[in-house]
């Protein structure tokens, strides 16, 4: 059975498992507490050195590591990957936004504010300038969804499996989405798809536990 290394409140992690709830793909949920320094165990830098969730643990115990490559991964040949070259391309090119231009803005604000609880000096100060790069990212993000349905080819796959992940917690960072009705129209219609699931959720098809 496939692992995964996660932490419940991680868009990153929740990308995975939302594929894999998608997919109908049975898994056991092992989750690590960031904030106490479970990924930068022995134990676990062996399965990621870079000692980040979400890492996938495979039948034959190879690991996958970065979000984005694991969804990939776990998609090809199914519905959620596009069958021509420019829609994949198109959805990469979503991919690389999301970890260039979105999450380490929108996630990082929220992960800061409302997630880990506290901030440095430091983080106060950087704190303008990572709200302004979110909101430069929904502009974007409204932008191209603009009278479509979803991000590529107007079909649901990985690109707005991506880009939901933190989206649709970004009022957790205090992103007001309130101007942007393209954006929260297509969080509606994400939300209202077959088999999706919310952040929070554990797999109950499947062995769920904490690291102690």
């Amino acid at each position: 059975m496939l692992r995964l290394y996660d932490f419940l409140p991680s868009g990153n992690g929740y990308k995975v498992r939302l594929v894999l709830h998608k997919l109908g793909l049975p898994f056991e949920l092992i989750e690590l507490d960031i904030a106490k320094g479970e990924t930068r165990t022995p134990e676990f830098l062996k399965k990621n050195s870079n000692g980040r969730i979400p890492t996938l643990e495979l039948d034959d115990g190879t690991c996958l590591a970065e979000s984005n490559a694991i969804i990939c991964y776990l998609a090809e040949g199914t519905e959620l990957w596009p069958e021509s070259r420019l829609a994949r391309a198109r959805t990469l090119q979503w991919l690389f936004f999301e970890q260039y231009s979105h999450e380490p803005y929108i996630a990082v604000v929220r992960a800061w504010t409302h997630v880990l609880g506290g901030m440095t000096d430091l983080q106060h100060a950087q704190l303008p300038g990572k709200i302004n790069g979110g909101y430069q990212a929904l502009d974007v993000m409204e932008e191209a969804l603009d009278g479509k349905r979803f991000l590529v080819d107007d079909r649901f796959g990985l690109a707005d499996i991506a880009l939901y992940a933190y989206t649709h917690v970004a009022d957790e960072g205090g992103f007001d989405l309130g101007k942007y009705p393209a954006i929260r129209a297509w969080l509606d219609r994400v939300a209202a798809l077959p088999r999706h699931v919310p952040i929070t959720w554990r797999p109950t098809d499947a062995v769920a536990r904490v690291a102690s």
